[in-house]
């Protein structure tokens, strides 16, 4: 791939996140790869996860998940694969883990490494001669604590650092540092549904409520991707060896929407909505993000990104699910299918995902991604 090419995309991802052929007014934020679903369970079903059943990936999507695992501990390892279709050294490394404690392991600790590389970059001079080759990268680091509150619900309060480094050789590019916290909360019952007992899930998480970061020194402030992840999970038995679950997250981004040139405004006065806009506080963002939309409630409504996802599941050990996620074509243009299988032992599990696009937006297109999740019971049984 030409150096050109390569550079615009890494300044292209490190921007806005996404890759699209048909965008209006798309929300920006820092960080991009904090979106991104680390782990090929949940991209196997379209990007679910808040009210899944537990598992150990669960850190990503829902913490407060963590303590109905039924796993007293475990930790896991993610491979995804990035714009595959156009470099080869782009990925997401990620690991997790958790352990449950307390007399009834009402209280679980948990964690997770994320790592995104955007490969090597040829950066030129101002004569277009080869000047280096860096390796701008994107890394977070994060711990939480959840516990029962009561005998179905369960909260959970993450705290995240984030540092990202693109490091292209001009004085004016710097690295970025932020701090970050994620909000969560599960209850998961059993409800009637004719002869059996379904299991219910409720969950949702507001993540990455943080400080702003730069790449500039401070001279330019953006705001962190900022989430809240609604979900709703309803597992039934077919019989004693068969279950089916259907699942359904919704997103929207709690950032204030861009605000757009108006007719007959003076630059003068859009270089002020703008600057007002840059100096937001993100706390005070996060509030104004339901209702700030130039094209008003509609405008609100694209805002928000759905996705729905099925999981089959044989004797607890054979997994094979799919699922679709949809955003607005103002607000991304990113739908595809997802499709996914998996297997469970004792001691792991080995989860695979491969996603198909339904338009030409998605990095992740024809990819096909690998996590592996290992039990702590299961190891210690066979040590």
């Amino acid at each position: 791939m030409s150096k050109t090419v390569k550079t615009f995309i890494c300044l292209l991802i490190a921007s806005i996140g996404t890759v699209s052929a048909q965008t209006y007014n798309v929300i920006p934020v820092a960080v991009p790869s904090l979106q991104i679903a680390p782990d090929a369970r949940g991209g196997g079903m379209g990007d679910i996860g808040a009210a899944t059943t537990p598992d150990v990936y669960s850190q990503h999507w829902n913490p407060a998940k963590y303590t109905f695992a039924q796993s007293s501990g475990g930790f896991s390892f993610s491979y995804t694969p990035w714009l595959r279709k156009l470099v080869d050294d782009m990925y997401l490394l990620y690991a997790s883990g958790y352990w449950q404690f307390g007399q009834n392991n009402e209280n679980a600790v948990s964690f997770s490494i994320r790592n995104f590389s955007l490969g090597e970059v040829d950066v030129i001079d101002m004569n277009g001669d080869f000047w280096q080759t860096v390796a701008p990268y994107e890394f977070s680091i994060d711990a939480a604590f959840s516990r029962k509150l009561t005998e179905t619900f369960s909260g959970a309060i993450a705290v995240r650092y984030i540092f990202a480094d693109y490091p292209l050789g001009y004085d004016e590019i710097t690295p970025g540092n932020a701090f970050a916290v994620d909000l969560a909360g599960y209850n998961q019952s059993n409800v009637r549904i004719g002869q059996a007992d379904a299991l219910l899930g409720l969950g949702f998480n507001i993540s990455n409520i943080g400080t702003k970061i730069s790449y500039d020194g401070g001279a330019r402030k953006m705001f962190l991707p900022t989430n809240m992840r609604l979900g709703t999970s309803l597992g039934f038995p077919i019989d004693t060896k068969n279950n089916i679950s259907f699942n359904l997250d919704l997103n929207k981004l709690l950032v204030p929407t861009p605000q757009l040139p108006k007719d007959g405004e003076t630059p003068e006065e859009t270089r002020q909505r703008i600057d007002k806009y840059n100096n937001i506080s993100p706390i005070a963002g996060i509030f104004k993000s339901f209702g700030d939309a130039p094209g008003g409630f509609r405008e609100e409504m694209q805002e928000i990104s759905w996705s729905f996802g099925t999981e089959y599941i044989y004797n607890k050990q054979f997994s094979l699910r799919a699922g679709y996620f949809n955003e607005s074509k103002w607000k991304g243009n990113r739908s595809y299918m997802a499709f996914g299988a998996g297997f469970r032992q004792s001691m792991f599990q080995i989860d695979a995902a491969y996603l198909v696009a339904t338009n030409q937006s998605n990095p992740l297109d024809q990819t096909l991604r690998f996590s592996l999740g290992i039990d702590i019971e299961g190891l210690r049984k066979l040590f």
